[in-house]
């Protein structure tokens, strides 16, 4: 019996433990800094346009899907940059490898979409500050309540609004960038 009670306690404990856990995003490419390699390779930037790891936890447990965008708020647009905008990435994908946006979305898992960037393509573009200006890119994941239907050639802008009304829960890292 005592055994029991034991073992009660501590998976109640553990429960609350792992309910308690906040949806989590991480890149093993970055530590806080765009490098070389996410940098763009156009507008006098020689980086090598390649989108970072990423990968997340803790997502609610009602997620049907997943969407990330790379947005610059800083671009001298008035109204920012999205680097990449990535949608229905299936609930089951925790995990989108280096390079996984790029232009040919063959390295995506099966069902996901590379939306509209602001330059106009599918896919990750990376940043390209002006010189001597440091950027701060906002890279999140969205766990979204259905996967969402759109155009194929929608602009950034309205992806983004179809991924926030399906949000459940997002998360976020904040990095720097400069060349």
């Amino acid at each position: 019996m005592k055994h029991l009670v034991i073992t009660l306690i501590i998976t109640v404990f553990m429960t609350n433990i792992s309910e308690s856990q906040t949806f989590t995003l991480r890149s093993n490419d970055l530590g806080g800094q765009i490098t070389n390699r996410q940098l763009g390779n156009a507008m006098g930037c020689k980086g090598d346009n390649i989108s970072p790891e990423l990968h997340w936890e803790n997502a609610p447990k009602e997620t049907q899907a997943f969407a990330i965008s790379v947005y610059d708020m800083d671009a001298p647009t008035g109204s920012g940059f999205w680097h990449w905008m990535v949608y229905n990435i299936p609930a089951s994908i925790t995990l989108l490898k280096s390079d996984a946006g790029n232009f040919s979305g063959q390295d995506l898992p099966q069902g996901a979409a590379n939306g509209n960037n602001d330059a106009g393509a599918p896919g990750y573009v990376g940043p390209c500050p002006p010189v001597g200006e440091v950027h701060r890119y906002i890279i999140t994941v969205f766990a979204l309540k259905a996967p969402i239907q759109l155009e194929k050639n929608a602009s950034p802008a309205l992806t983004g609004m179809v991924i926030n009304m399906n949000t459940i829960a997002k998360a976020s890292l904040l990095v720097y960038g400069q060349q």
